[in-house]
């Protein structure tokens, strides 16, 4: 599933770089702190969706 705003995305690469180590998860606030629980996988189609286009912010 494609990320649906920028923000999102950007949220999805940060939870996405921290369950691969890369960050220390102690530095994830808000959206990404609540991603952690989302496969690799699924944080992977959320991060990689282009930002072109996007909205920075959708609401619900």
């Amino acid at each position: 599933m494609p990320a649906k705003s920028a923000a999102q995305q950007k949220a999805a690469g940060a939870a996405l770089s921290a369950k691969r180590g890369d960050t220390p998860k102690s530095e994830l606030k808000g959206a990404s702190k609540s991603m952690l629980s989302m496969s690799e996988k699924q944080l992977e189609e959320f991060a990689h969706t282009r930002r072109k286009g996007k909205p920075e912010h959708v609401k619900h």
